[in-house]
């Protein structure tokens, strides 16, 4: 209760998460001019793809091609599947390493990339334009303690004696799965690969991974890590494709025990009807989210303004757990538009690498499309835009920080998630209705309240339908806290205990105690 009624206090620490990220003094940024690892790594190997075919991946700061890569498709995902089901047979170096020799390869793996932390976070902004400090500070550090975190789980999961009735010693054993098939999306590259990886690795089952086809860069250079680290071959392969291709060969492949994918909940649909459709594997899914901030009249005025403007404009608003529906108690209403706006002024876009650089460019074209078009419907449906509201720039695919006011429920902009730079405000003057308001959503991925009322915190914590709810924080993430979504934001949770289930079978185990006695005395 202490640490509770302390995060009530204005200026709680994590509410300057923004600031102390950026404060990290970073090195400059390096990269080769054309970057080492295009290829497809599958058994430990670097392959061209069967079919031939490559393709580009862009700057989105600046539009322009940075390599060609090579594109994995079905063909691709098979050999990978192979490989991945030949690293899990009994008897195989893998199946045969004891648990703790597991956790000291992830041990590694994180020491590698703490070594090439650098050439990650310049690799990374290069690749998806976010900037580069934040990139060193947030982005690789949170990757890296993921991975040194299930190192720690890996000899640690077991199962339990259960005293059932009559003469029996019944007891359960923690298995891997088998053969997972992972599905990472470009927002974070390098965390997101870190949230499926880690767990999976941790409890011995075998990987075939595809990276997004905007950001493969970094994902191939983990592959190099790997391989480095000591993995045995075929335990972890990386294949760049699309979608519709090696994607669903993934989903559909009837040798992958289990699925994990994060992304559009469009997309997981898909995900989770071709994974029933092939052997009926283990699904998880973390998907989309409009995730209501609410600042109540009590709260710090200044923590509320930059709590909500980092909730929402972090990352280019590229996130799924986005404060994207921001409540405001109508007695301080106003006073909060007219800061927020005046926040939203001053942030720095431009070139992702100059450490002063806020906010980036968003991924590609089709998303800076969709986002502007988001930002019409917005307007057409009678929301006051008081900041922002076009592209930045003639180069790159820049958007500048958008507030509407003025946020109807029933709006476009209210319901829809829009996975970019523009906050919507709405209003509401009690408590009557105020969590029917915020549940008034398909997703539930996440929530936040500001107030430094210990009663109305709780309250709200409570009665939200989102996986996490962060009280006078924003995006406080870490490998030990799980996260995950209700309703249409996902199945599962991933980080902490609780993610280690979706890679592990429970096995009871049931004989009777003459037989012991009889084999063992």
């Amino acid at each position: 209760m202490t640490l509770l009624r302390r995060a009530l206090t204005p200026y709680h620490p994590a509410i300057k998460v923004a600031v102390r990220t950026l404060a990290t003094p970073a090195p400059a940024p390096v990269w080769k001019s054309e970057p080492e690892f295009t290829k497809i790594f599958i058994n430990n190997e670097w392959r061209n793809s069967i079919s031939g075919k490559t393709f580009p991946t862009f700057n989105p700061a600046t539009g322009e091609k940075i390599c060609d890569v090579q594109e994995g498709d079905k063909a691709d995902v098979d050999a990978a599947v192979k490989a991945a089901s030949s690293a899990f047979k009994r008897g195989s170096p893998w199946r045969r390493m004891d648990a703790a020799q597991r956790g000291r390869l992830l041990y590694k793996l994180a020491d590698l990339m703490e070594r090439d932390r650098v050439l990650l976070a310049s690799l990374e902004t290069l690749d998806n334009g976010k900037p580069y400090g934040v990139a060193y500070a947030a982005d690789l550090p949170l990757s890296i303690n993921t991975f040194r975190y299930y190192a720690g789980w890996a000899d640690k999961n077991h199962g339990k004696t259960i005293p059932i009735a009559g003469d029996h010693f019944c007891y359960t054993r923690h298995e891997p799965v088998g053969v997972c098939g992972q599905i990472i999306p470009w927002n974070f590259p390098l965390l997101m690969q870190a949230w499926k990886l880690a767990p999976a690795l941790a409890m011995g089952n075998t990987i075939v991974m595809k990276v997004a086809e905007q950001t493969p860069l970094t994902a191939l250079h983990i592959a190099s890590l790997l391989a480095e680290a000591g993995f045995p071959p075929g335990v972890v392969n990386i294949i760049p494709g699309y979608g519709p291709t090696a994607g669903q060969a993934i989903s559909m492949h009837p040798d992958v025990a289990k699925v994990a994918f994060t992304g559009s909940t469009e997309v997981g649909h898909k995900v989770m009807m071709a994974a029933a459709q092939s052997n009926l594997k283990r699904v998880t899914l973390e998907l989309g989210g409009k995730s209501p901030n609410i600042i109540f009249g009590d709260a710090d005025m200044d923590a509320a303004v930059e709590q909500a403007h980092f909730g929402l404009f972090f990352n280019q608003g590229q996130c799924c757990a986005a404060g994207s529906r921001t409540f405001v108690e109508g007695k301080v209403y106003d006073e909060f538009v007219e800061r927020s706006v005046a926040r939203a002024k001053k942030r720095a876009l431009g070139n992702p690498f100059d450490l002063n650089t806020e906010q980036g460019p968003q991924i590609d074209k089709d998303q800076m499309d969709k986002i502007l078009s988001m930002i019409e419907a917005g307007k057409k449906d009678g929301a006051r835009l008081v900041a922002g509201g076009k592209r930045f720039g003639d180069k790159g695919y820049f958007v500048e920080p958008t507030i509407f006011a003025d946020v109807k429920d029933n709006m476009t902009i209210a319901q829809e998630e829009i996975f970019g730079p523009v906050m919507s405000i709405l209003r509401f003057d009690g408590m009557d209705d105020l969590v029917e308001k915020a549940n008034n959503t398909v997703y539930g991925l996440a929530a936040a309240v500001v107030t430094r009322d210990l009663d109305k915190a709780l309250y709200v914590a409570n009665n939200i339908r989102a996986g996490t709810v962060w009280v006078n924080c924003y995006d406080v993430f870490d490998a030990a806290a799980p996260f995950g979504g209700y309703k249409m934001s996902g199945l599962g949770r991933e980080l902490g205990e609780y993610g280690l289930e979706a890679y592990t079978e429970v096995k009871t185990v049931n004989p009777p105690f003459l037989s012991l006695r009889l084999q063992y005395f």
